[in-house]
């Protein structure tokens, strides 16, 4: 009994960890009103933003939405100046350094979830020796695939063990190619799994847990800003900051408010998004050590064509972050 109430109090833990510390006061409005230019990526962790518009208001900011699919777009409209801050893969500070650019600046993670390959009814996948032969439908360099890759490399399963099917585009053609039947599994990002396992489509293979590895871990995102805009507009960022990490902490003490909150952002049933929120939680868990260790494995994994986890420093500041919480 004592062993399964320790069990039960690390869970809880590890569950409100993103909760421990609290947002602290409006910062002050700005004098001169200052505009902000935000990527709106439509994954259900980064659902928060949702209530920054408004609340940014007291501050004399304003925000510009730019609506993305994929974290890759959001981090090319970073790069290109084209948005001031956006919601990217944990792997996308790493990628830009790779190319040669250090005008991303990451300043803080967004929420943590348990990964399971999603698996076809019908289909047997218990034990990471059945991948074997199947057909496990994977978005190549998207930040599922790097927590995939990085768990396979630590298990020491080969990754030409299966046939990796690549799918372009959003979640919905993984869900549609899943119920064809044109692949047996799926590593997918919510609330395209819960979508999948709440039709009876599939279900989740416990067994084949893959948000552990030393290398990656489980942060589903971080946000990101240019480094112009942390330099030009950083008081505008700061209350950026304030108003979501405000409504991520709102979100995380209320799960039916997260998922209405989350059906509304991303225009999908409350029924999918309930089950959803089961398994995310809100609240970041990447540091520079994690940074550092997925930069190195990125490049022993043949990701990116350099080591730059050496430099990864100069594109990690959490140094707003502290000013807000």
């Amino acid at each position: 009994m004592r062993k399964c109430n320790a069990l039960m109090l690390a869970a809880a833990l590890g569950m409100y960890c993103g909760l421990a510390q609290a947002v602290g006061p409006q910062p002050a409005p700005a004098k001169e009103k200052q505009v902000l230019t935000v990527g709106f990526v439509k994954v259900g962790h980064l659902s928060p933003i949702i209530d920054v518009p408004e609340a940014v208001k007291a501050c004399n900011v304003e925000i510009k939405p730019i609506e993305f699919v994929r974290y890759a777009d959001a981090r090319t409209a970073l790069l290109s100046g084209s948005v001031d801050i956006s919601g990217i893969g944990p792997a996308d500070l790493a990628i830009a350094l790779a190319q040669g650019s250090d005008k991303l600046v990451g300043l803080t993670g967004v929420a943590a979830s348990p990964k399971y390959l999603v698996t076809r009814k019908g289909v047997k996948i218990e034990d990471w020796k059945d991948i074997a032969g199947k057909r496990i439908g994977i978005a190549p360099g998207s930040a599922v695939w790097f927590q995939w890759a990085a768990t396979l490399a630590e298990k020491g399963v080969p990754y030409n063990s299966f046939t990796a099917v690549n799918i372009q585009g959003g979640g919905t053609a993984f869900v549609q190619a899943l119920k064809r039947g044109d692949i047996d599994a799926v590593a997918l990002w919510e609330p395209f799994e819960s979508q999948l396992v709440a039709d009876g489509t599939a279900t989740f293979s416990k067994n084949l847990e893959y948000s552990q590895s030393k290398a990656v871990g489980a942060e589903l995102g971080l946000l990101a800003a240019t480094r112009d805009a942390v330099t030009n507009k950083r008081e505008a960022v700061k209350c950026f900051l304030w108003a979501y990490k405000s409504a991520e902490e709102k979100l995380a003490k209320d799960p039916e408010l997260f998922a209405q909150t989350y059906s509304k952002y991303t225009g999908l049933p409350v029924e999918v998004t309930r089950e959803s929120v089961k398994l995310i939680n809100l609240g970041g868990v990447l540091d520079l050590e994690q940074l550092q260790r997925q930069a190195k494995t990125f490049n022993e994994l043949g990701v990116i064509p350099k080591d730059v986890s050496g430099e990864i420093s100069k594109v990690w500041d959490p140094s707003l972050l502290k000013e807000v919480m």
